[in-house]
């Protein structure tokens, strides 16, 4: 199980090197307030000197450490092989530069902050640092900047809550571990290093504490109710350390010294502890908490990577493969966003929305649902009252009285009424056109992947087809007028549908035989005649009369005649009017599809092809974004990387784990 942070600490390299933290790795997060000794315990883990020290904020970037435990300098001659050091150190940022001299870590890692740093201020930025020692206990930590209340120099006024979000951000990850150190000479209830824990970790069950600075309690108190969990219960544990004081770091007294002190003090004061408190076993439960960890949280890595590689694959495959043969390239783009439109219309494509109607789908609902059921609610005897047809029938008499029902009142009305019908006509063209041009932004967003790589393609293709249909549209609004033209171009009384014809042959039959013995009664008896007044519609000729909206007055009754003649009217209209609506209901949508969707779609690839196929645009219109460039750059990076992490990841046996 000693293996597994090594392959953490290679998972880390090989997605640091990226800047991505799209797999969260496990590592343990040291988390304190400012001077609260999280260097002193980081030193005292390596056993070397290499943190920056003094007053106020030190560290303002987190430092992600690896330490690696190699094999003595002695055995490691044997083999021939590694540095000829016995101890050494390389920076993520200068991994050429080999460091075996640990002031001059000290001094990179000073350099390094400034770099990203100004006025005392602090970097999410992290600087990674490797340590290769036989002293050290193979682990990954990451020292963050100490837990501040009061700004100072030049410090921005919210220096608090900056360092409080970088915290929580490294603490949120599950798969990390939190070492949480507080000063043994404060309050641990007051602990802000245990407080932000808790935020995060409520159970603790990725918390453990140290308790520093155990020689530095006022005389006559001690740390063991703190240290035996009675006051705060940590579920990991709680390990005092003594840290060196500034008279051992002025008199630069060795960690090794330093750590037989400790064991020292800890005797003394706390001899049934001792065992348990310490850096030494500090390391040794680091080492052993981080790899049950890593043990815990492999198999969700492994899934994770898993997937991301099958995501981040099919990522890259939906951005293609830059452009070497533009003529093909430009062909094959033409091609499939033709075939694209054409079987979003037929209702083929591969993408089929749920959501809403699309496409072919769309239009059959504008033909049959939208205009059928428009053409349908359309009252044949709509805006026409009695008097309308009574004064047609008057004025197509001319001066003398009308013995029979004129024709030609009949061919003046239907005419009328006929025309409504051209209305939703032309507003079902418009609604099959407006539909032809959502289906180029459907393929635009949906079927054609790779046209978004080409963004004047793209722009082009969609000028194309809308300049197609832009022409289009003018043609089949005149052929859809003229539809309801031939209608009007000739009324045929002769219609085999038109069946009332009869009857009012009949009904004329009928007022030849009252007109007859109306003759003779003329010419036999005096009939007085009444004044009955003008009749509503038939007033004088220069009085305007609104007849939409002026009612019979009820005082004016029409005669026996003049209602036949208006029901016989009423009855031929009606009749006829239906049979034109049927003709109009079936031969729009017809038109429609012959002028406008049909010949798009036989047209629409050669219209392409002929307007964009010119060796003089191929260059320009087969530019690729920029953005899409960098993103496949970066997708292919990340995938390599996925595919790395996986190959380490497979390294690992089962019997590893136990």
């Amino acid at each position: 199980m000693e293996t597994l942070i090594p392959i953490i600490n290679r998972l880390q390299e090989v997605f640091l090197t990226l800047g991505a933290e799209i797999i969260q790795l496990p590592q343990i997060v040291v988390v304190g307030s400012q001077s609260s000794g999280k260097s002193s315990v980081l030193e005292s883990l390596v056993g070397r000197d290499f943190l920056p020290r003094g007053s106020g904020i030190v560290t303002r970037r987190p430092l992600v450490l690896q330490l690696v435990n190699v094999p003595p300098l002695e055995e490691r001659r044997k083999q021939d092989n590694g540095i000829k050091a016995e101890e050494w150190a390389i920076f993520l940022h200068c991994k050429n530069q080999i460091f075996t001299d640990f002031t001059e870590i000290r001094k990179e890692v000073e350099e390094e902050t400034e770099r990203s740093t100004n006025n005392k201020g602090i970097s999410p930025e992290p600087i990674y640092l490797k340590i290769y020692s036989p002293k050290v206990l193979s682990l990954t930590l990451v020292d963050l900047p100490g837990i501040t209340k009061v700004p100072v120099g030049d410090q921005p006024e919210d220096i608090e809550t900056q360092v409080q979000e970088m915290i929580l951000s490294y603490i949120s990850n599950p798969n990390s571990l939190i070492l949480c150190v507080s000063p043994a000479n404060s309050d641990l209830a007051t602990s802000d290093a245990l407080k932000l824990a808790r935020e995060v970790d409520p159970d603790g069950r990725r918390t453990l504490l140290v308790v520093s600075k155990l020689d530095l309690m006022d005389a006559g108190t001690d740390a063991l109710e703190v240290l035996l969990g009675r006051v705060i219960p940590v579920r990991l544990g709680i390990i005092g350390v003594v840290n060196r004081s500034q008279h051992d770091l002025n008199t630069q007294k060795s960690l090794g010294d330093s750590c037989k002190d400790e064991q020292a003090f800890l005797q003394r004061h706390y001899p049934s502890l001792a065992s348990r408190c310490g850096s030494c076993y500090l390391a040794r439960t680091l080492s052993r908490l981080l790899m049950h960890h890593i043990r815990d949280c492999l198999p969700e890595l492994k899934t994770r990577v898993t997937v991301l590689t099958s995501q981040y694959q099919s990522r890259l495959n939906g951005y293609g493969q830059p452009v070497e043969d533009h003529s093909s390239t430009l062909l094959q783009i033409v091609t499939k966003f033709a075939s694209d439109y054409c079987n979003t219309i037929e209702g083929t494509a591969r993408y089929i929305q749920t959501s809403e109607l699309c496409g072919g789908a769309r239009i059959c609902y504008i033909f049959h649902e939208t205009f059928g059921r428009t053409l349908q609610s359309i009252d044949p005897l709509g805006g026409l009252t009695e008097l309308d047809i009574l004064t047609a029938i008057r004025n197509a008499t001319g001066p003398r009285p009308a013995l029979f029902v004129p024709e030609v009142s009949f061919e003046l009305l239907v005419k009328k009424q006929i025309k409504r019908l051209e209305e939703p006509s032309m507003r079902c063209v418009e609604l099959v056109h407006e539909e032809l041009q959502r289906i180029i932004q459907h393929c635009s967003a949906y079927s054609t992947q790779e046209l978004l790589r080409f963004p004047k393609l793209h722009d082009s293709i969609v000028e194309v087809v809308t300049s197609l249909l832009r022409k289009r549209l003018p043609i089949t609004n005149e052929m859809v007028h003229n539809l309801v033209a031939i209608e009007l171009a000739y009324i045929n009384t002769k219609h085999p549908d038109f069946t009332d014809a009869a009857q009012v042959s009949a009904s004329v039959n009928s007022q030849q035989v009252d007109a007859g013995d109306t003759g003779k009664r003329w010419k036999n008896d005096k009939i007085p005649l009444e004044d009955k007044g003008p009749v509503p519609g038939f007033g004088s000729p220069t009085k305007a009369v609104n007849l939409l909206d002026t009612a019979v007055p009820a005082s004016r009754k029409l005669s026996t005649r003049e209602q036949r003649d208006c029901e016989v009217i009423q009855r031929l209209i009606k009749c006829y009017f239906l049979i034109v609506r049927k003709s109009i209901q079936d031969s729009v949508p017809k038109t429609v599809m012959h002028f406008l969707v049909n010949y798009v779609k036989e047209h629409l690839q050669s219209e392409l092809v002929g307007q964009l196929y010119k060796q003089a645009l191929l260059q320009e219109l087969l530019i690729e974004s920029q953005e899409t460039a960098q993103q496949r750059t970066e997708v292919a990076q990340m995938l390599e990387a996925l595919k790395k992490a996986s190959n380490i990841i497979s390294e690992i046996r089962e019997t590893h784990l136990w």
